[in-house]
């Protein structure tokens, strides 16, 4: 420790300053990503790894801008509420805040919260970041978005320190957009020695109008003008007619030459109005802008917005890279299809001049006379034909000459490269000529692109930067060209450009194919081309991106190998060597050893061999080493190959055994000295007898002998060795052996030594002393080794034991390959008598009898060996039972089982019948495997085996041959799929082994899956390859059974169509009631579910994402799952209780197992099953859960609880008190009640105590406590109070008490009230379900054939013409849609000319906005009048959708402020304004294409139901009223008899006559059965193009002859006193099936019958004719008001039975009729306000305008806010829509269809109040229906507003964009002219009064409105004016 304290002195001193830094520093978080960390993150083309990136990580994202300065290379940054100052390796250097600043884009600064009320805490988002750079003072350009987009001044060396700064800013001193999402862009220039600043910005709604798109703002304040520094007074700028229209994305403003290009996309005004990229230029010292001009940019490929740009060079010439993007549809929204295009300047500035040229020279025609150039921006000039060198004399334009000037020729471009992720950023770099573009992607991603000669690129890399967070714009190279600094969202990255220096090899620098890199040759290194100092000189830089370069390389190299012991010389040959100065020289290296000088040859380069001792050695067991040789210049390896020095001492010694023929036999050149034991790479050897390698051929010397061919016993011809052994060498174990070797050559040996034979026995060498003996051939010897007794420990019959010759006591004689003595024991393996015979017959080995008998070398058995060993010995034998037919294998275990397979092969019987041995199966003496042959009959035995002539063995067990039998089989059929379990019922089914059996459906494998008994086995079913029937076969061994007459049928696959409800909980025990086809025939059909804990889940995350891909991996995956069989199965229905699940548990997967057949849950209905927390219920006694809790008979149960709806409904709960029921009536999501019995039922126990309420929800039970009836009511007055009368208390106390008492009670009563209706309507409707579904069953059977034509035809949706009339103009005919202006020829121009005037009037914000408060100031401009002219408006604007929006938005701040200051909450409450109108028809726009393509469908379904409903039952025909129906004062409540019946109606078609069955009622009139008729005939299509049912007549035809003509009234009518009855199919009585048609009316029964009026949209004919004659008509019952009750009494019978209540049986019809409809309401409802799919972009953008508005105002009360929403949409549109379907569809909607949708219109209405719905008994009938959907319709509607609220806000541009297209796709639909005139009327009724109030607005004077609207007087109507 002593030894590290100074280190850790030194360490704190140093960290100190560090320190006191981070502490001074602001409070900006910063975080630092160190190297190591980040590198993981890098991914792309090649997927490099960046070499020690550097990045860092900053608060304030997105980040805005990043400025690099060239003089210090420091880097700039720009975010949110932050600037960072940063050093070149991206050390924080200093850092300032921006904001958060108090502001409001509605309010000019400086801001005052007093004044501008709605400023709050804005983020002040960075715009501009631009470096001024005037002499010595250098500072920060700083503009944001807060301020109106003021500008400041910053310290470049502190960001902190602000150099300038405006506290009371001018409206000229706004410079950037105050909307984040607005583009501004920035250059700083110079004119006439002044520092200037052009800028380009979007257009922003908000704020201060009027600010042009490009602006020119001083730098520095002027004295001369009194500007502030940044205003733009009397500077240049680009003006433009309309803001809005022209309002352009800028991408960026570059500064090149004498002029400044901006670059920007919008929309093409003059053209297709589609979006494309433009490319403008200005000369940067024109002051006004008379230069001017812009082009078109065309990237072919449809990419036509701009995202990136990049002023750079290629080939020399000044090029722009433009990354763009292909827009989406017609809008400014970029896809992710992106492409790089390139234009050369010089080609851009030629197409900008040209345009300048024949604007200024030829009117902007080109030589053909099309225009190719015009004015933009509806300007007042034009094109002129000024003298041809105007633009010579006049460059930058001048006063005379027009401007500005457009292009309508694009400039085009072929990409460069395309890619399908957005690019987002572009800069380029030139390397040694050659150009490289660098492009950054949306993902994160740097794409480095080699840029060819002839322009088209080449993607050579990807870096990963930033993972999915976009590179911005700003990507900037530093002033080396080696690093490029990259900006993410929230980091900066320091990235090199290349890395060249990763590579260390020339080959792994030339295969990298980087542009930036090269290998440079005497350096060794891969360098950029300028860091190679002899870049120049040919081969000296290999460039790596070109394909033909190769590295230097050694060609060949002489000699490759050497022996290590000899030095020589060494040639290289090398290709490519570069060229070296006299001076110069080269060298060679060897390995590590020292570098020796190398001499340059023609043919070659000269080394020297290293040293034979400076040599490494040779590895263990090699003979030699290989060493690098390498050309060096200086320290660096030019080139390098292998050399091979090989040792011939260690060749030899490769072969302990063998040494000489390693030594010969080598691939070396090395030969054997004999005598001297040595291998050597000489051709001599000190004593002679050399012997050469067999791959050298010898040289002719005397004393040398070739070894010859061979290396074995053929070597043993010229060296000394032993060659074989004389000897046997089988040698028995334990028994005295001599060994005898031969040899050769061992006269070489001269001196006398003595000689060992050494065996090598399991590790130990065995040396016995040998004797040489000369043989009879020459050189030839035999060795006589001492007699000895072998011994070996291993347990196996033979042992293999090297032998050799030993010379004295080291010199190992050479042996023969595998010289080996076979050592062998015969007692190891033999047991038994056979198996000792069976030993090979020269091993000697013989069974030896006696006490210990055993197997033993012959000659070691001390008694006769036995001869013939004894009978066979049967252990035991498998299988005991086989069959008839034989076929299986029985294995027969024993000893003495036979010595060969021929003993026993005709030996084996079974049961005395043969037994076919298997000869592959055989085991000698041990085991017989053998076939079982067929029996006569069912026998059983022994088995026997006869071995040769021996006497034969028996098995003391026996062996049956059975016949097994097969009875049946269940179940009898199963899904084609397989996986059914089959039980196949028989008797003797054990026999044989289970191996033998096998079962079979027709060819189909049935999988035995249980132990078999001897009745029965049970398999399970493969698939089969189709349905139909199979026969059940079971093979035993080969004997085949077949079940008789009975047959397994494959069915189809049970298949699952429905499954719900798709919710459980947590403790399981759900019902889901399943859906399907053929689900019966799975025995026992699954519900599994796929859990996981928490802990695992998280680990198994990444591997449940690839089982997601495939679902059904996971009913194959191991993995924990909880299972519940499914009950109550029929072939289309089941119940599956749902599995418990642990808490802390992750649900994976839900599905359904049926055999084979998996069902997932999510596929079956599109939903994944989810599974809820547990519901709690709280005890009823909460204070006292063990007390009684206190019950009044004739109540209800209330219990309280907690999530009893998120997966449970009423009906699945089971309530019991005690033994008895408590019937469950209503359930919500925080309380259950039930009716308990009358009386007090008893407890489960039968005891005293008081019983127990229990509930069951599925598997949870809660036992909530003893309930105790009270039997005494309780006492009006509490006792205390009773005590407190009897002392004497204060009457005052008594009264207080009292009354306290009676509103408890009253209270309690009512809440008792509202439980019980509740209680009531849900028991009513449970009577009335089996009813509905009856019902329910009925209409979708009809509505079936309706949706099969929904979504074409079937849905008579009207044009968007007469949709937005009937919306504009309800109820009006001869609306101005479908009129034609009115006008004599002679006037018709004049006043054309006025109302286009007028328009163009109406375009003026101000002017509109004075016309329409000074009309609704007027006192006779009604609201019939504010309606009219807000239709009129719309109209008129129709083709201007986004101005007419920005108008509406300014008339609804007024109105909210009008509001604001009285009752907020009754804004927008009804249309009493002209914006309130302007508002619905701006809502009936906007959503006409969500009504044609989501709501209409439902919508339109929603009327057939209920005209189909309603019609099934009687309707009356004078008052509507119907017996189904919804509304209670529209049902017909007396009891009408009446059946249903069908008539053949005769329809023609053509030539040929068809018959159609029309169902109608006999109580039906005439005129409802021709409707039915034409209802019928005319199905789906639009009402208006059927026939009236007037103009018809209904014929009734019987017989040939037979033509009857029926009427609603005719001679024949009944007259009863003075009432009149319409004639019925009843009264005519007309028999069902009759026929029937439909003629024209004739002319005579036009007037015969009464006169019937209609009105619009209904059928309910007011019949006067007869009431003129006194008599009144009736249908089905007659009016209730009878005249002769005087009219004073008539009102108050009406009261009285208004007020009483309706009868249940009524109330009842209306609950059967809603139930029907339950499910079209729904349908409506959800498509109206389902968040599933994205809200219309028009009620996403009005409810963002109405909570601005909000927090505007200061108006935090979310109810006020929820109330302007639902006033705004729907109870202004979707409540008209659903009340008068014939606004959107072709339809005629009866009064008792009507009466029914007004219930629904109101139902909707009250579910979107916000005031709690509560019913009595006194509520209105319509309330009471709904009372239980409306809470369930309210968290729909809460739901919606909610989802729109959080979602992410910024859908103006895709508003706009929505605006525009529709103005596009609808204004030629609107009769503009017409609307133009009408409000001219207005205006000439009020005209005085509109003079005046434009003459006395100061704005309106210096726009001359009023004198304007004077001119469109005098043309329109020849008004006299003051002109």
């Amino acid at each position: 420790m002593p030894a590290v304290a100074p280190l850790l002195l030194l360490l704190a001193i140093w960290w100190w300053p560090l320190v006191l830094l981070l502490l001074l520093l602001p409070p900006l978080p910063l975080a630092l990503t160190p190297p190591h960390e980040a590198a993981d993150d890098i991914g792309g083309v090649s997927a490099p790894a960046l070499a020690d990136p550097v990045r860092v990580s900053l608060q304030g994202a997105p980040l805005g801008h990043l400025l690099l300065d060239p003089v210090s290379g420091h880097l700039y940054v720009g975010a949110v509420n932050a600037l960072y100052h940063l050093s070149a390796d991206l050390q924080l250097v200093s850092s300032g805040k921006t904001g958060p600043k108090l502001d409001s884009p509605d309010c000019l600064p400086p801001i005052d919260s007093q004044d501008c009320t709605q400023a709050k805490k804005t983020d002040n988002t960075n715009k501009i970041l631009l470096l001024e750079e005037s002499g010595e003072k250098r500072c920060l350009i700083v503009c944001g978005t807060v301020l109106q987009g003021i500008c400041e001044k910053r310290s470049l060396g502190d960001v902190s320190e602000v150099l300038y700064q405006t506290d009371n800013p001018v409206d000229t001193q706004y410079v950037a957009a105050n909307d984040p999402r607005v583009s501004t862009v920035g250059v700083v220039v110079e004119q006439r020695g002044a520092l200037l600043m052009l800028v380009g910005r979007g257009y922003t709604s908000k704020g201060p109008g009027g600010i042009p798109p490009i602006t020119t703002r001083r730098l520095a304040p002027s004295a001369r003008l009194s500007a502030p520094a940044f205003s733009h007074e009397e500077l240049g700028k680009l003006v433009v007619g309309s803001y809005s229209e022209y309002n352009s994305h800028f991408v960026a403003a570059l500064r090149h030459g004498g002029y400044v290009y901006f670059l920007f996309s919008r929309r093409d005004v003059w053209g297709k109005r589609e979006y494309r990229t433009y490319a403008s230029r200005l000369c940067a010292g024109d002051p006004s802008f008379y230069s001017y001009a812009e082009v078109p940019l065309a990237c072919r490929g449809g990419y036509n917005l701009a995202q990136a740009a990049w002023l750079g060079a290629h080939r020399g010439d000044a090029t722009l890279f433009v990354a763009m993007a292909a827009g989406q549809a017609s809008t400014p929204t970029p896809t992710s299809r992106s492409a790089l295009c390139a234009y050369r300047l010089a080609e851009l500035d030629g197409a900008l001049r040209r345009a300048q040229l024949l604007c200024y020279t030829e009117e902007g025609r080109g030589p053909q006379g099309q225009e190719e150039a015009y004015i933009e921006y509806e300007v007042s000039s034009q094109c002129l034909r000024l003298p041809q060198d105007s633009l010579t004399e006049y460059p930058c334009g001048g006063e005379h000459t027009p401007s500005p000037i457009a292009s309508a020729v694009p400039l085009p471009a072929t990409p460069i490269l395309t890619s399908s992720t957005q690019l987002t950023a572009v800069t380029s770099a030139t390397e040694a000529g050659h150009t490289i573009v660098l492009v950054g992607d949306k993902r994160g991603q740097l794409h480095k692109v080699f840029l060819q000669p002839n322009s088209s690129g080449s993607l050579y890399e990807s870096v990963q930067v930033d993972k999915d967070s976009p590179i911005n714009a700003d990507l900037l190279l530093d002033a080396s060209g080696q690093n490029v600094y990259v900006m993410t969202e929230s980091r900066v990255t320091k990235v090199p450009v290349s890395q060249c220096g990763r590579h260390s090899d020339c080959a792994s620098c030339l295969s990298a194919r980087d542009p930036y890199c090269g290998w440079c040759v005497l350096e060794g290194r891969c360098t950029r081309k300028l860091e190679c100092s002899r870049h120049t000189r040919p081969n000296h830089w290999l460039w790596s991106y070109h394909q033909g370069n190769k590295c230097v390389t050694v060609e060949s190299l002489s000699p490759a190998i050497q022996s290590r012991d000899e030095r020589t010389q060494v040639s290289l040959t090398v290709a490519q060597l570069p060229s070296l100065s006299e001076a110069e020289s080269l060298s060679c290296s060897f390995g590590n050893l020292h570098v020796q000088p190398a001499v340059v040859k023609e043919t070659g380069i000269m080394c020297q061999s290293p040293l034979p001792e400076l040599l490494p050695p040779s590895p263990a067991g090699s003979d030699y080493v290989s060493l690098r040789v390498a050309l060096m210049f200086g320290e660096v390896i030019i080139s390098h190959t292998n050399i091979t020095f090989y040792d011939c001492r260690a060749a030899g010694q490769l072969n302990k055994t063998s040494p000489c023929m390693a030594c010969v036999g080598s691939v070396w050149p090395c030969h054997w000295c004999a005598l001297d034991q040595l291998c050597t790479h000489t051709d001599s050897c000190p004593h002679q007898h050399i012997i050469y390698n067999m791959l050298v051929r010898p040289r002719p010397k005397a004393e040398r002998r070739p070894a010859g061919p061979g290396v074995g016993a053929q070597r043993c011809g010229v060296l000394p060795c032993v060659w074989a052994l004389q000897s046997s060498p089988l040698v028995p174990v334990g028994f005295d052996t001599q060994l005898v070797l031969l040899g050769r050559n061992l006269d070489l040996f001269e001196d006398e030594e003595t000689y060992d034979c050494v065996v090598d026995i399991e590790g130990e060498a065995l040396a016995l002393p040998a004797l040489l003996e000369k043989g009879k051939e020459p050189q030839t010897h035999t060795i006589i080794c001492v007699t000895h007794q072998f011994q070996y420990s291993v347990k196996q019959l033979e042992y293999a034991a090297p032998i050799y010759l030993l010379r004295g006591s080291s010199q190992r004689i050479d042996s023969a390959p595998h010289l080996r003595l076979q050592l062998y024991n015969c007692a190891v393996g033999q047991a038994d008598c056979s198996q000792c015979h069976a030993v090979p017959q020269q091993y000697g080995c013989v069974w030896c009898g006696g006490e210990a008998p055993g197997c033993v070398y012959r000659r070691s058995c001390p008694s006769s060996p036995v001869e013939s060993c004894p009978p066979p010995l049967i252990t035991q034998i498998q299988p005991q039972t086989g069959p008839l037919e034989g076929g299986v294998l029985v294995t027969i275990w024993g000893s003495n089982l036979g010595q060969r397979f021929h003993d026993i092969q005709e030996g084996v019987t079974v049961a005395g019948v043969s037994c076919l041995p298997q000869p592959e199966a055989y085991l000698i003496s041990t085991r017989i495997v053998c076939e079982l042959q067929p029996s006569t009959k069912e026998t059983q035995g022994p088995v026997a085996v006869t071995v040769t002539d021996s006497q034969p063995g028996q098995s003391v067990q026996t062996f049956t041959y059975q016949d097994p039998q097969l009875s049946g089989i269940v179940p009898l059929r199963g899904p084609v799929s397989g996986g059914t379990s089959l039980t196949v019922q028989g008797t003797q089914l054990l026999t044989g082994q289970k191996g033998d059996l096998a079962a079979y459906l027709g060819p189909h494998p049935c999988y035995i899956v249980e132990e078999v008994n001897d009745t029965q086995l049970v398999c399970r079913t493969s698939p089969g390859n189709q349905t139909g029937e199979q026969q059940v076969r079971v093979l035993f061994g080969k004997a085949e059974r077949i079940v008789g007459d009975v047959v397994f049928r494959y069915t189809d696959d049970p298949a699952i169509t429905d499954a719900e409800p798709a919710e459980s909980f947590l403790g399981g025990g759900r019902g889901i009631k399943v859906s399907g086809k053929n689900l019966d025939v799975v025995q026992q059909p699954m519900i599994s579910v796929w859990v996981q804990s928490a802990e695992e889940w998280l680990v198994r995350k990444r591997r449940f994402a690839q089982l997601a891909k495939n679902p059904l991996a996971l009913f194959n995956s191991s993995v924990p799952k909880m299972q519940e069989p499914c009950t109550d199965v029929s072939s289309d229905q089941m119940t599956c209780g749902t599995p418990p699940v642990p808490p802390r548990s992750k649900v994976i997967g839900v599905w359904f197992e049926m055999d084979n057949v998996k069902v997932d849950f999510a596929s079956i209905g599109g939903k994944p099953f989810v599974y809820h927390l547990d519901p709690v219920l709280h005890p009823l006694n909460k204070d006292s859960p063990d007390q009684p809790y206190r019950f009044k008979p004739g109540g209800v149960l209330a219990v309280q609880g907690e999530n009893l709806t998120l997966a449970m409904t009423r009906q699945e709960v089971v309530a019991s008190l005690g033994l008895e029921e408590c019937e469950v009536k209503t359930l919500d999501s925080t309380h259950l009640y039930c009716v308990p019995p009358e009386n007090q039922p008893p407890s489960r126990d039968n005891s005293d105590t008081p019983p127990t309420l229990r509930v069951r929800m599925g598997k949870l039970e809660f036992d909530l406590g003893p309930v105790q009836y009270d039997s005494d009511s309780l006492s009006p007055v509490p006792l205390a109070a009773q005590v407190g009368l009897a002392a004497g208390a204060a009457v005052v106390v008594l009264v207080v008490l009292v009354i306290i008492l009676m509103y408890r009670r009253k209270s309690k009563q009512a809440l008792r009230d509202y439980k019980k209706v509740l209680v009531q309507l849900e028991t009513l409707e449970i009577n009335v379900g089996d009813q509905c579904r009856k019902e329910f069953t009925d209409l979708m059977t009809e509505m079936m054939d309706l949706s099969s034509d929904v979504g074409g035809p079937g849905i008579p949706l009207l044009d968007y013409r007469t949709y937005a009339e009937r919306v504009f103009f309800p109820g009006q005919r001869g609306a101005p849609l479908s009129q034609n202006l009115d006008l004599p020829d002679s006037r018709r121009q004049t006043v054309e000319q006025g109302l286009g005037q007028l328009n163009n009037l109406l375009n003026n914000r101000l002017f509109l906005i004075r016309f329409i408060h000074t009309l609704e100031a007027q006192q006779s401009f009604s609201q019939r009048d504010r309606g009219y002219v807000a239709s009129l408006l719309t109209m008129a604007l129709h083709d201007k959708l986004e101005y007419f929006t920005d108008v509406m938005k300014t008339l609804l701040g007024d109105l909210v402020q009008q509001y604001v200051d009285k009752n907020p909450k009754l804004m927008l409450r009804r249309t009493e304004t002209v914006v309130e109108k302007m508002l619905t028809n701006w809502m009936s726009i906007c959503l006409y294409s969500f009504l044609k393509e989501v709501a209409g469908e439902p919508l339109y379904m929603l009327y057939r139901a209920i005209k189909y409903q309603v019609d099934k039952g009687p309707v009356d025909s004078v008052t509507g009223k119907a017996k189904r129906t919804l509304n209670d004062s529209h049902l017909l409540r007396e009891d009408i008899d009446y059946c249903s019946m069908t008539l053949t109606v005769l329809v023609k078609s053509g030539a040929e006559v068809q018959h159609c069955p029309v169902k109608v009622l006999d109580t039906d009139t005439i005129t409802q059965v021709k409707d039915k008729i034409l209802d019928q005939i005319y199905k789906g299509a639009p009402f208006s193009q059927r026939p009236a049912a007037d103009s018809l007549d209904l014929e009734w035809r019987s017989g040939q002859a037979g033509h009857l003509t029926l009427s609603d009234d005719d001679v024949t009518a009944i007259i009863q006193g003075r009432w009149k009855r319409l004639n019925t199919l009843q009264h005519y009585k007309v028999p069902d099936g009759a026929t029937v048609a439909l003629i024209p009316r004739s002319q005579s029964s036009v007037h015969m019958g009464v006169s019937q009026v209609y009105q619009t949209g209904e059928k309910t004919p007011m019949l006067e004719g007869e009431e003129e004659e006194g008599l009144r008509l009736w249908h089905l019952v007659k009016s209730s008001e009878d005249p002769e009750i005087p009219k004073h009494r008539k009102s108050s019978m009406r009261e009285r039975e208004r007020a009483k209540a309706i009868p249940e049986i009524y109330l009842t019809r209306l609950l059967s009729m809603k139930g029907t409809l339950q499910k079209f309401v729904d349908d409506v409802f959800v498509a109206i306000l389902s968040t599933k799919r994205p809200p219309p972009i028009a009620v996403r953008f009005f409810f963002d305008f109405l909570d601005d508005m909000a927090e505007k105002h200061g108006i935090e009360d979310p109810e006020t806010v929820h109330i302007w929403k639902t006033n705004s949409l729907p109870l202004r549109f979707w409540v008209n829509i659903l009340k008068n379907p014939q606004f959107v569809f072709d339809v005629q909607v009866t009064d008792s269809v009507d009466a029914v949708l007004s219930v629904i219109a109101q139902t909707f209405i009250d579910s979107c109040t916000t005031s709690e719905h509560k019913v009595g008994r006194d509520s209105p009938v319509n309330k009471l229906l709904y009372a239980r959907e409306i809470p369930r319709y309210k968290q729909l509607v809460e739901r919606y507003y909610s989802d729109i609220h959080s979602a992410v806000s910024g859908c103006y541009q895709e508003m706009n964009s929505t605006l525009t297209e529709l103005s596009g796709s609808f204004a030629s639909e609107m009769n503009s002219l017409v609307a133009l005139h009408e409000l001219y009327k207005y205006i000439n009724k009020y005209y005085d009064q509109i003079i005046m109030a434009l003459e006395e607005d100061a704005a309106g004077q210096k726009m001359q409105l009023a004198y304007r609207l004077q001119q469109v007087a005098a043309l329109v109507e020849n008004k006299v004016t003051d002109l």
